[in-house]
């Protein structure tokens, strides 16, 4: 059966509600004291645990967009978009791929070690979980570290690809700088995918890769783009985690995408206790034993003070 919501009922996935109860949020002690009780404690982290290392969330507080994200069929689909998608991630990866774990990753992973917390699936696709030394991870979107071509399948390696742009974009780095400087053709701030946002005139002139083996343009990041379907095979390793798990721990997510909803929505069918730490209400309240609303890298390092001796 569920559990007790902490949080007022989620009336409708298309009408999110942020009904708010009376009954107060839970506090570090009552998390620490289930994670005692249900040691190897499964853990689905979100945009949220990131976002103190500089990765922005996609949602803001109220659980809406605050960015438009790329579509998996305008990907596909674009030649255009393809273009326009590797010219600003290209800008992009030197921030994000250069962004270290926080005291949140680091603290999954030491409470990890410890055995209170098990194994990891994470809905983020920067690495920062296995940076931080955990280990058993699980990266349900992928991984930005990587490339597939959508043609002949052939995997790249991200660094790899960003030498071949820069080889076929002399100057484009520099010229990208400098339309930052007033700050009206060049983004300042990194969006989640690890792009950041450029004029149409400076994309325009881009060269987008191709594959080394076959020469399509049909690059893709080893990503699940938003509209895209995470592979079988890693949903259902995820279910099974699921229902081996003595309890669910989700740091940092609102769950509104379904892709990591189903595994609480799973766990507290099976009479599996659901936690949550993160930043305002989840799609989940209604199936979360506990709920701690709290920024997350002095509350993951709070539950070490109380669980590692």
């Amino acid at each position: 059966m569920p559990c007790t919501p902490i949080l007022g009922q989620v009336t409708s996935r298309m009408t999110f509600a942020l009904a708010v109860s009376s009954r107060p949020f839970a506090d570090v002690d009552t998390i620490a004291d289930v994670l005692l009780r249900k040691p190897g404690a499964l853990v689905l982290t979100g945009a949220g645990i990131s976002t103190e290392s500089g990765i922005p969330d996609y949602r803001g507080p109220d659980g809406k967009r605050r960015v438009t994200p790329m579509e998996h069929s305008e990907f596909v689909g674009s030649s255009g978009a393809r273009q326009r998608y590797w010219a600003r991630s290209y800008i992009g990866w030197a921030r994000f791929n250069g962004a270290e774990p926080n005291d949140g990753h680091r603290g999954v992973a030491a409470l990890q070690r410890s055995g209170h917390l098990g194994a990891i699936i994470t809905q983020n696709v920067d690495g920062l979980h296995q940076r931080a030394g955990a280990r058993e991870v699980t990266e349900l979107h992928g991984s930005l570290g990587d490339a597939i071509c959508l043609d002949c399948g052939a995997v790249h390696d991200r660094e790899f690809l960003q030498a071949l742009m820069t080889d076929a974009n002399p100057g484009f780095a520099e010229l990208a700088t400098g339309a930052a400087s007033d700050g009206s053709r060049v983004s300042s701030q990194i969006r989640p995918d690890g792009d950041i946002v450029l004029a149409d005139d400076l994309v325009a002139d881009f060269v987008q890769p191709t594959c080394p083996r076959c020469d399509s343009d049909k690059v893709k990041p080893d990503v699940v783009f938003f509209g895209g379907s995470v592979p079988k095979e890693r949903v259902d390793h995820c279910f099974a985690l699921t229902d081996a798990a003595p309890a669910l721990l989700v740091l940092g997510s609102s769950l509104q995408v379904m892709s990591g909803f189903r595994f609480v929505r799973r766990a507290a069918a099976r009479g599996i206790p659901c936690l949550a730490i993160t930043r305002g209400p989840t799609r989940a309240e209604d199936l979360l034993a506990h709920h701690l609303d709290a920024p997350l890298g002095e509350t993951l390092k709070a539950l070490q003070e109380r669980l590692i001796q």
